[in-house]
């Protein structure tokens, strides 16, 4: 049975950007439903995921002058911090504390509420996300898109 289930109400309306908080909501399942032999390494690429995720969209902020960027870079590092502790106490064998991090997942809608002020950031300066790390915007010169890397 699925911690969180996605539902529609968590679409952005960009496509990048839904299809990463989808795998995320899918690796804090795969978390919260791990045997105990299985919870590290769903736990390693939940944490694997979460900061590429979190980076990108850090980096994204920088890029558009985003202006709660201090707040939700914060909120990132935070929830960083605790991925790390939760998985340092499964190393040593305290499995709960792994599947209680899975079962505290509802609370990042909250974060997510974030994410769906960036896109109509992101729109404004007409920006597209279209590959992880990068931002396609319309040439001035009228027509086309240029591609601009983020990393």
């Amino acid at each position: 049975m699925n911690l969180i289930d996605w539902s529609p109400e968590f679409e952005l309306g960009e496509e990048t950007m839904d299809a990463t908080h989808r795998e995320f909501v899918d690796l804090l399942n795969a978390v919260g439903e791990a045997p105990d032999e299985e919870l590290l390494p769903r736990l390693d690429a939940f944490l694997e995921h979460t900061e590429a995720h979190f980076g990108d969209e850090n980096r994204r902020m920088a890029e558009v002058n985003f202006p709660p960027s201090h707040c939700h870079t914060n909120e990132h590092e935070n929830v960083l911090l605790i991925i790390r502790d939760v998985r340092g106490r499964v190393e040593g064998g305290d499995f709960e504390v792994g599947r209680v991090l899975a079962t505290a997942g509802p609370p990042a809608r909250r974060h997510h509420g974030h994410d769906a002020r960036l896109v109509p950031a992101y729109r404004r300066r007409g920006w597209r996300l279209f590959a992880r790390g990068c931002l396609r915007a319309r040439s001035r010169c009228g027509g086309g898109a240029r591609r601009i890397n983020r990393r």
